[in-house]
């Protein structure tokens, strides 16, 4: 059986992702502030296995309780071929220059971009560290990770620290008995509904909208 964990599976590029994973032998651990019924069904249609877990990763304090229960499922499993994590949640508001931005939209955006991704990495290393079984971490990075956008000081920031943070990680790892892998993938643009809040902004908040409108 090899176990998914993905993070904002709801929708979006999450939910790409859920949808490529149902197979059979393949159980499917969903973290989420809602769920997606039509994945919970095809899941069941196709005979893999799917469990979801409400948890908004804005409140942090809730993480460490949802990955128990992620690995109470997992360790009741008869033989374990492989577990991965996919950090795929984020948010891209606050937009805009950071003297308009809203301090608690700030700190609301780094919890979910960055703190929850490190925090259920924690969680992770900590319940795998003597499994044998095959182990991947894949944090969902972006261009924006190495490239400064002028109204993203937020999203830019989060990812690079992402991405600094899953090198960090891969680091630690080289000397465990068995290591997990890590890797850090920027997917390229998207049209989901991150999109669609980026085009809904005004100029003076993006001044990039023209070009994501074009796209």
């Amino acid at each position: 059986m090899k176990h998914i964990i993905i993070t904002g599976h709801s929708k979006g590029l999450g939910a790409g992702i859920a949808l490529e994973m149902i197979e059979e032998n393949h159980y499917i651990h969903g973290i989420s502030r809602t769920d997606n019924t039509d994945i919970q069904k095809l899941a069941a249609a196709k005979g893999c296995k799917f469990e979801f877990y409400q948890c908004d990763l804005g409140h942090t304090d809730q993480i460490s309780m949802t990955m128990q229960l992620v690995f109470n499922n997992i360790k009741q499993s008869e033989s374990i071929d492989g577990i991965y994590l996919i950090n795929n949640a984020g948010v891209i508001n606050p937009i805009g220059p950071i003297p308009t931005l809203d301090p608690a939209e700030m700190d609301l955006h780094l919890r979910i971009n960055l703190l929850a991704p490190m925090l259920i990495t924690r969680e992770f290393l900590t319940h795998t560290a003597s499994v044998e079984a095959t182990k991947r971490v894949i944090n969902i990075s972006s261009g924006a990770a190495t490239n400064p956008y002028h109204g993203w000081s937020n999203y830019c920031t989060g990812k690079a620290g992402l991405d600094m943070f899953t090198r960090c990680c891969a680091t630690e790892q080289e000397g465990s008995e068995y290591p997990t892998a890590f890797m850090a993938v920027a997917p390229g643009i998207i049209d989901t509904e991150m999109q669609t809040t980026i085009r809904g902004t005004t100029e003076e908040q993006f001044v990039h909208r023209k070009k994501f409108v074009e796209l």
